[in-house]
């Protein structure tokens, strides 16, 4: 399910970094219940979700992965590489391919989030924590840390879908993109109902999950970040 908000903020902003080939450097609730650039493409919002969110984006089998290049190799075609520059893209590239490409997709990272903080900081968290930004972990880590409270906030949310087991984290929420459609259900113990609800008036819904639960479900709220204490 696309979100107006969402998507036309992402299409504004990657139409203004293909103009001009930028780099970065580094309503109201209700509470319920207890170097150059390139154009990596967004990648779209994850179904369910058994065990929690993966903020970083899906991961191939390291079985099919290609040799990466050696850290010793990884040079641009003309200049240098800074420190961090080469620190995010040891084993991130594939022989054959040109590093400066792969440092491209990094810095493009970097300019959606610096874009789409200053439009709605919770729509940029939400982003990382659906995988509509892809990688966003070690792009941060490396090429723009001014951003790590995005991500450390992001690996505590949820995406739409099932979540249960260890990483079923108690506490507040709060949903970023309400529509009429979205709904929730937070279980116990033999699928007791603990919390359950949906939004009826496109305003955004705190909702708690309790010490109790075993699992939580969202449909159509694409993401929750958490609220409060935990957040």
């Amino acid at each position: 399910m696309r979100y107006p908000f969402l998507a036309g903020a992402v299409v504004i902003m990657t139409a203004a970094l293909a103009a001009c080939g930028s780099s970065s450097d580094g309503g109201g609730q209700k509470a319920s219940g207890a170097g150059a650039t390139a154009s990596p493409g967004a990648v779209a919002p994850r179904g369910t979700a058994s065990e929690g969110p993966s903020p970083a984006g899906p991961k191939t089998s390291p079985a099919s992965e290609p040799p990466k290049i050696p850290s010793d190799d990884l040079t641009p075609a003309t200049g240098t590489f800074t420190k961090k520059q080469k620190e995010f893209l040891v084993d991130r590239v594939p022989k054959g391919m040109d590093p400066a490409a792969v440092l491209q997709t990094g810095q493009a990272t970097c300019d959606r989030l610096t874009y789409l903080v200053k439009v709605d900081r919770d729509t940029a968290v939400g982003a990382i924590v659906t995988g509509e930004i892809a990688d966003a972990a070690p792009a941060v880590g490396h090429l723009c840390t001014q951003h790590q409270a995005l991500v450390d906030r992001a690996a505590g949310g949820y995406a739409d879908g099932t979540h249960e087991g260890g990483r079923l984290r108690p506490g507040r929420y709060r949903d970023v993109s309400p529509t009429k459609n979205c709904s929730w259900q937070v279980t116990g113990a033999n699928g007791k109902d603990l919390v359950s609800g949906s939004s009826d008036d496109g305003k955004r819904t705190v909702i708690t999950i309790p010490q109790a639960a075993r699992a939580f479900t969202s449909t159509g709220c694409y993401a929750w970040l958490p609220e409060g204490d935990n957040g």
